[in-house]
């Protein structure tokens, strides 16, 4: 369909808001973040304000809900500014932590092949990978094989790489990095992908360090754990979203928290579960942390709204019980 919605001015979009019912109390500071943050990014958080209606879908009869262009009553603009802020202080929180696992896990990883050899992480052996999972498709519309695929990442990575330390090894003891120099130019995206390889034993191993004794489980944390950096990033929206990749749970009984989201299947689609799982894998590097504590008080903090329409963190998957255990 060809697009016909005309560019806006801010004050046309501020104008357009409130013929939609949105209360503005202060224009001044309204158009000061359109100008800032953009109307397009602040509609994710007014959006759940918006009155909706159900329609049917298809011809099936199914039903589906609509967004109308209009607000609930009460609603003001500073109610979505609050959300944004809320979920930028969020993303913030989170930074940090995902920071302290990566830097975790390349040690671990450097650690563990390293003493095998230091060009490892180039030698697709036995010794070092298991072939079932370096050799089989990297995922369904990459048919490389998965070693390939990595490697073929790693090289880009470290071609684009700026660092010093880079040149300096380059300059002065040949093209191919160590282990233990190369995973300083890896992402979190490549730190996963290079765990998924390994022999099950070393996955285990690893794992066992963050307290987690089931590798399907902790390799699928870390690729849930990639797909939050990514969020995180790329500043998206993160307190109410739906997680495209849902992390898989130990058995009932192993890691106490996590029963609760085995008891609940719609939680496991939520932030909630992902931020959980930041906590267990941070206070396990840093046991005298307080993050978690930190990171509780913020979403303690939920901002309150005018509208008549009431959000909580119910919106994030969190759990009933959660500070019982946090």
């Amino acid at each position: 369909m060809a697009y016909n919605r005309p560019w806006k001015s801010f004050p046309e979009q501020l104008e357009l808001l409130k013929s939609r019912g949105m209360v503005v109390t202060d224009e001044a500071a309204a158009l000061d973040y359109l100008e800032r943050v953009g109307y397009y990014r602040l509609s994710a958080y007014w959006y759940p304000f918006r009155k909706f209606e159900v329609v049917q879908s298809d011809n099936a009869g199914k039903l589906a809900t609509r967004a109308l262009d209009e607000f609930q009553p009460g609603t003001q603009f500073v109610d979505a500014v609050h959300l944004y802020l809320f979920d930028k202080q969020l993303r913030l929180y989170l930074a940090d932590a995902l920071e302290r696992i990566e830097i975790s896990l390349r040690v671990d990883l450097s650690y563990l092949l390293g003493k095998r050899s230091p060009f490892a992480h180039v030698e697709n052996t036995k010794a070092h990978f298991h072939p079932g999972f370096a050799g089989r498709a990297f995922s369904k519309n990459n048919p490389k094989p998965a070693f390939d695929a990595w490697l073929g990442k790693y090289r880009e990575l470290v071609k684009r790489s700026k660092e010093d330390f880079v040149r300096h090894y380059h300059t002065n003891h040949g093209d191919e990095l160590p282990i233990w120099v190369a995973v300083e130019v890896l992402d979190f995206g490549a730190i996963s992908q290079l765990f998924s390889m390994l022999h099950p034993r070393d996955q285990l191993a690893i794992a066992n360090r963050y307290g987690v004794d089931d590798w399907k489980v902790f390799k699928s944390w870390l690729f849930s754990l990639s797909y939050l950096r990514n969020l995180v990033a790329h500043h998206s929206r993160l307190w109410n979203r739906n997680i495209t990749s849902k992390p898989k749970l130990p058995k009932r009984g192993k890691i106490a928290w996590c029963d609760a989201f085995i008891d609940n299947e719609d939680t496991r689609f939520k932030p909630f579960l992902l931020l959980a799982i930041t906590r267990t894998l941070v206070k396990s590097i840093c046991p005298n942390t307080e993050w978690h504590e930190r990171l509780a008080k913020h979403l303690e903090q939920f901002p309150e709204q005018h509208s008549s329409r009431k959000l909580d963190l119910s919106g994030m998957g969190i759990a009933e019980d959660w500070k019982d255990w946090w």
